[in-house]
């Protein structure tokens, strides 16, 4: 009887060290997952700048400004309508790159401000004034920085193209010679603001 008490506790002891040290050299399991990117903290930064340029140059609209974050891939909304008086987003939408700006990596574009490249030039603009070309009515893009001063005289404009989707897509849309490039649908949103501005509206694209 006690040999069989005697190798019962044996036992206990024996089977619980067993679960501790299980339980001790449990491996740890990383996830090393990339994280996603969030076009919400990019645009707010480029609001308070563009906030701060906007101080300094009552010549342009201060209610109102069209932020492009290029970082998105191209079949997700990233042309947006910000209110800048309420501090609120008010619409947006697709819009297409310049084709020179692929670079044959996925998610990944270069920008050039040379004539004849094809690319999207990053950069604020002041949007001028319409005119009837190729794709119908379009607008005039002044650059005002290094980076797109030849925006005009490279004939860069914004302009709408039956080709470019209204919804998002899981695939990359299609491309422009260097133009911000957006749906029809979506180009009647902007033209309301555009025409009914009493100064020039900004359009900023960054990545």
């Amino acid at each position: 009887m006690k040999s069989k008490i005697f190798f019962l506790f044996t036992l206990l002891i024996f089977c619980t060290a067993f679960a501790c040290r299980n339980k001790e050299e449990k491996p740890t399991v990383h996830k090393n997952s990339k994280p996603i990117y969030s076009y919400e903290g990019k645009l707010k930064s480029e609001v308070i700048e563009i906030r701060r340029f906007l101080g300094k140059s009552p010549k342009y609209n201060s209610d109102v400004a069209f932020f492009l974050d290029m970082k998105v891939e191209s079949g997700r909304n990233r042309f947006f309508i910000y209110d800048l008086k309420h501090n609120k987003l008010l619409d947006k939408g697709l819009v297409g790159h310049g084709s020179g700006s692929e670079t044959g990596i996925y998610g990944e574009l270069k920008f050039s401000n040379v004539k004849n490249s094809n690319c999207s030039s990053l950069g604020k603009y002041a949007i001028g004034g319409s005119y009837s070309g190729r794709f119908g009515k379009a607008y005039k893009l002044y650059g005002l920085d290094k980076t797109n001063s030849n925006a005009f005289d490279r004939n860069i404009v914004l302009h709408k193209y039956e080709d470019v989707p209204f919804e998002e897509q899981p695939y990359p849309i299609c491309n422009s010679l260097g133009c911000p490039m957006v749906n029809e649908k979506f180009f009647g949103v902007l033209e309301k603001q555009i025409d009914t501005s009493k100064k020039k509206i900004l359009l900023v694209m960054y990545y």
